[in-house]
């Protein structure tokens, strides 16, 4: 049995976040490595980076492992980002990409921009929610760059450490470790500028939350940083699927 399959038996989220919720990111990412041997980070935006350079920096480069998703809708600027990291940390980047028949009965049935008129779930449903369900299949924990003022009708509880119930199970559990939880836009962005780590070049043209090109657009002053997101839906629940544990379940009737 492996280092991470051992503390899986045994980690304790709550007892996580009692002995290390006051604890910087880089404190938090070296706890959760000395308990599960390897960090897993899934990469896409501004706070993703945060980790990759904290993470390499508590472990040794061949424990610390990198994955992004391709959705096949991302601006071009994201994918020349998603090379720079690349060559900036000299580290190899697990790019997935969704089902092509899904999408290509997805496209067929619906268009191209069926999200617009039936929200975007399904669509996310396909490109992002079911290649990091195939990607984080197996793994004991993986690492990401949430933070509680990000979304605060749906993360601002959001624990450093937690039971994934959207991709674990009582059967094939998985942690989530969420190190930037308390930091906030301000602090992200403090450090990448501290340490000079990369960043995608949309953020200089107002996009502050990064998506799908089409569900994605520049923030006006004043505005929340994910009313860039799906802009033409409700402002409540704005998750794509990939954190859907933050979304409260919906209240039962009465009968």
């Amino acid at each position: 049995m492996s280092q991470a399959e051992s503390a899986m038996t045994a980690f304790d989220p709550n007892r996580f976040v009692l002995e290390h919720d006051q604890e910087t990111p880089k404190e938090i990412l070296r706890a959760a490595y000395r308990a599960f041997g390897e960090l897993t980070i899934s990469f896409s935006g501004a706070e993703d980076v945060v980790l990759i350079d904290l993470a390499l920096k508590v472990a040794p480069k061949e424990d610390v492992t990198v994955f992004s998703l391709d959705t096949g809708r991302l601006h071009a600027e994201t994918y020349a980002f998603i090379e720079r990291v690349r060559d900036h940390y000299g580290i190899a980047i697990d790019v997935r990409v969704p089902d092509t028949e899904a999408v290509q009965a997805l496209v067929h049935e619906k268009g191209l921009f069926s999200f617009y008129r039936d929200g975007h779930q399904e669509c996310c449903g396909i490109r992002k929610v079911a290649p990091l369900r195939r990607r984080l299949a197996g793994l004991p924990v993986w690492v990401s760059g949430q933070r509680r003022d990000q979304s605060p009708g749906t993360r601002s509880s959001l624990q450093i450490a937690e039971h994934d119930s959207a991709f674990g199970s009582e059967q094939a559990p998985l942690i989530k470790i969420n190190p930037l939880a308390r930091w906030t836009s301000d602090d992200v962005w403090t450090y990448i500028r501290m340490f000079d780590v990369p960043y995608n070049a949309l953020h200089e043209r107002g996009y502050v939350s990064i998506g799908c090109e089409p569900c994605t657009r520049p923030t006006l002053p004043g505005q929340h940083e994910r009313e860039g997101r799906w802009w033409w839906e409700d402002q409540g629940g704005k998750e794509c699927g990939l954190h859907a544990v933050n979304l409260a379940p919906p209240a039962s009737s009465s009968v």
